[in-house]
């Protein structure tokens, strides 16, 4: 499992047509790689490329789709020795990717959309992400009922979890993700932010954050009228967000833009070094 001496920094490349938050910007292959090396050069830890956009209402592609858009930029990026995480429904295209040089897989329906990807990653031996899920894009607005969201969500990525260590999956290797956004209102992903030091203790694992730009954000920052932000344009928002994530003791923080978050968690981290190593004095 990678591991850095503080919360980390995966951007993100969206090599799709349709992103809800680039829209397209990084669909060409060269253009993909360049962007990935830019956010290294940001700060990024690593690089999560995905070739299918999972916002809501959106229809899946076809597999060698995916995988068309997918290899040749993990293949590119890992080349250049960045560490490089595939964000992929699909056992065939995690497959492939860690061949490319993939060193993690993130799959956002925890190993639920395709039978194969338990067992394909128990073979590769490849750390997971395993991220709340309750349903593909198409309709997962429909699922986001809950009585007790944190209570709930911990309970059902527990048997996620679980469900990936039987498969032969081990457990030092899982990441958990809340799934923000993902069959979630705002209240439901604020509560969900506000508790991630729950998530990591109750559940044993590191948690990767992942609010960049997402609707829930737009709300926060609605103007009295209640016009959103558009997308692009709640990155502050995000690293606010990762700061907290990172006080709260993430793993990762999963974000588009990445200077912002890069300075929000390397202070942070110098705050838990004057948690434990209180200068003398007053201030």
């Amino acid at each position: 499992m990678p591991s850095w001496d503080r919360c980390a920094v995966m951007g993100v490349v969206n090599v799709t047509p349709d992103s809800f938050s680039d829209g397209g910007r990084w669909f060409d292959t060269e253009a993909a790689i360049k962007h990935g090396l830019d956010l290294v050069a940001e700060g990024a830890d690593l690089i999560d490329v995905g070739g299918e956009s999972t916002r809501p209402g959106a229809t899946r592609v076809d597999e060698a789709e995916e995988l068309r858009r997918v290899i040749p930029v993990v293949q590119g990026l890992a080349r250049e020795g960045v560490v490089v995480s595939v964000d992929t429904m699909r056992a065939s295209v995690a497959e492939r990717s860690v061949a490319a040089g993939a060193r993690l897989v993130n799959d956002v329906s925890g190993g639920r959309a395709d039978a194969r990807m338990i067992p394909v990653v128990a073979e590769i031996g490849a750390p997971f992400v395993v991220m709340h899920w309750r349903g593909q894009s198409i309709d997962m607005n429909d699922r986001a009922v809950y009585t007790d969201t944190v209570t709930e969500v911990i309970d059902e990525l527990r048997a996620t979890l679980d469900r990936a260590v039987a498969g032969g999956i081990a457990p030092e290797r899982i990441v958990v993700d809340p799934g923000l956004g993902f069959a979630k209102q705002a209240p439901h992903d604020l509560a969900l932010v506000d508790a991630t030091t729950r998530l990591a203790r109750e559940l044993g694992r590191p948690v990767l954050v992942a609010a960049s730009r997402k609707r829930f954000l737009g709300r926060v920052l609605a103007d009295e009228s209640g016009t959103v932000p558009p997308a692009r344009e709640r990155d502050a928002a995000t690293a606010a967000v990762s700061a907290i994530a990172a006080r709260e003791g993430a793993w990762a923080v999963r974000v588009h833009a990445v200077r912002a978050s890069a300075d929000a968690v390397r202070v942070a981290r110098a705050l838990e070094g004057e948690d434990t190593n209180p200068a003398e004095g007053s201030r």
